[in-house]
């Protein structure tokens, strides 16, 4: 077989184990042998709408299994995957599909009216295609089903290697644009490997694919290595808490992938003690600190807990926190998993002392090749075959680590990655502003939120839900801070940057009181 990378994955378990479990979503189970046609099909609706080689294939919406068909049918094809966050605006998608080159877009059936308004937008984009018929909208696109009906089962054998590029991930920039990081076959088959050798996954492994599928934690935590092992992956379309727990209940869900605010609020429901969770043995939690009551909450009810740490650079697992540290260790991220390795260093790359904060910055066959189309910014994060995360971190003299802050301001809100710089120039943008600074501060229910710290134009009311309502024209929800303060000024240094330590040190201890976006 001469593709080497994840679209051989499902031909292998077609010819290994075809008649257990691989696809379950609402109510339909699909077979290794029924997905491996799947993909196929899928393979040969895309090369019929031109797809080749080092073409982009985009895909938005909220978990279905068309996101697995699609990512594996452009391994087949070499072409390369483009996930798109389902809860971005018509702006920031267009900016995606055209960063990325995208030609085709398989959209969900809650996309049909951003297809509508970006058709015109985007020339490049020479097909919209709808996975479901939508719900509103989307009249001119094709329907998903129909172009796999008509395709043929043929088994294509595209020469592709690990070093070839398998999807572009956009994550939140600094700099106030997304960047896409190139994850490579290698990046997906080496993550998953760590995933298999650190998590306990079995042959009939069951995983919750609870996270959505278009972030890198949802895809790869647990679903992909569930399949490259041979087990199945249990669908929903989106989080509900107490439909979470009954699907984990009566699909006999062994694993699962969240965030803390995920298991927080499962944890919550009235049903949460009374749920057969017999069959759920682990679970992998990343996208902030797992507080120890959440902790506890879950292994009083026999459930193994991993902290994991990582990112979408890194495809996206670093380190891991084994359960039989999990209480003696709280706060900690863990050890580098298997086949990656982690390092604390200063500003020279040295490493530091144990307990004393530094860079972290990791190295292994997971982490990407590089930005999408973006050389200088590569540079910056790659350097002498070791990742800089912007996070600051130690190690203690056992060697576990610990994340102390993030050098990049990055805020974690219900595990969704938000970047001020992004905020703050969307804000800027608006008349009635003349500066702003956003910083994150604790919060109950979503671990962080983002507060806005404004000052208003000359004449300009100061009216925080106006300029909330503002914002959500120009960015996704999630990214719109729950709340906004004005100032007279802002503090600055001589050199007329804005000094964010003292707007944290001033402000870090107050929780907004509005309720999230």
């Amino acid at each position: 077989m001469r593709n080497g990378g994840i679209g051989s994955w499902p031909e292998r378990r077609l010819r290994i184990s075809p008649d257990r479990d691989a696809i379950w979503f609402e109510g339909t189970t699909t077979s290794h042998r029924g997905f491996a046609l799947r993909v196929r099909r899928a393979a040969g609706a895309l090369a019929a709408l031109g797809v080749g080689r080092g073409d982009r294939v985009a895909w938005v919406s909220g978990n279905h299994p068309s996101a697995l068909e699609t990512l594996y049918a452009c391994g087949q094809l070499g072409a390369i995957w483009v996930p798109v966050n389902a809860r971005l605006t018509a702006p920031e998608v267009e900016y995606v599909l055209s960063h990325s080159g995208s030609s085709v877009v398989v959209h969900g059936r809650d996309h049909g009216t951003t297809a509508d308004a970006l058709r015109d937008r985007l020339p490049g984009v020479r097909h919209w295609v709808a996975a479901e018929p939508p719900t509103s909208g989307g009249v001119g696109s094709l329907p998903y089903e129909e172009l796999l009906a008509a395709a043929a089962e043929d088994e294509r054998d595209e020469p592709v290697g690990l070093d070839d590029p398998c999807l572009v991930m956009y994550t939140s920039g600094t700099t106030g644009r997304a960047k896409g990081a190139v994850l490579t076959h290698g990046n997906m088959t080496w993550n998953a490997t760590n995933q298999l050798l650190g998590f306990d996954f079995a042959q009939d492994e069951r995983t919750l694919a609870l996270a959505p599928l278009f972030h890198i934690g949802g895809l790869n935590g647990t679903v992909n290595p569930t399949l490259l092992r041979g087990g199945c992956a249990v669908i929903v379309r989106g989080f509900d808490p107490a439909g979470a727990l009954e699907v984990i209940e009566q699909q006999r869900v062994n694993s699962l992938f969240a965030v803390p605010t995920m298991l927080d609020a499962m944890s919550r429901e009235p049903g949460f003690l009374s749920r057969d969770l017999s069959a759920l043995r682990s679970i992998g939690a990343a996208g902030a600190p797992l507080p120890l009551p959440t902790l506890r909450t879950w292994l009083d009810r026999g459930v193994t807990m991993q902290q994991a740490y990582g990112m979408t650079e890194a495809a996206p697992g670093c380190t891991v926190l084994d359960s039989a540290d999990a209480e003696r260790k709280v706060g900690s991220a863990g050890k580098a998993v298997f086949f990656t390795d982690v390092r604390v260093v200063d500003a020279e790359g040295r490493e530091v002392a144990p307990g004393e904060v530094g860079e972290v910055v990791v190295q292994g066959p997971n982490v990407m090749a590089g930005y999408w189309s973006e050389p200088e910014q590569t540079a910056a994060v790659l350097r002498d075959g070791w990742y800089h995360t912007g996070d600051a971190g130690s190690v203690d003299a056992e060697g576990f680590l610990y994340i102390r802050d993030r050098y990049k301001d990055m805020i974690i809100s219900g595990g969704e990655n938000v970047y001020p710089a992004e905020v703050e120039s969307a804000l800027l943008e608006l008349p009635m502003v003349v500066e702003a600074a956003v910083i994150g501060v604790p919060d109950a229910s979503w671990g962080e939120a983002g507060l806005a710290l404004v000052v208003a134009a000359p004449g300009a009311p100061a009216d925080p839900d106006a300029l909330r309502a503002a914002l959500r024209e120009r960015l996704a929800g999630f990214k719109v801070p729950r709340e906004i303060r004005f100032l007279d000024e802002l503090p600055k240094t001589a050199t007329g940057k804005i000094r964010k330590p003292d707007l944290r040190a001033q402000y870090a201890a107050t929780a907004p009181t509005e309720e999230n976006p």
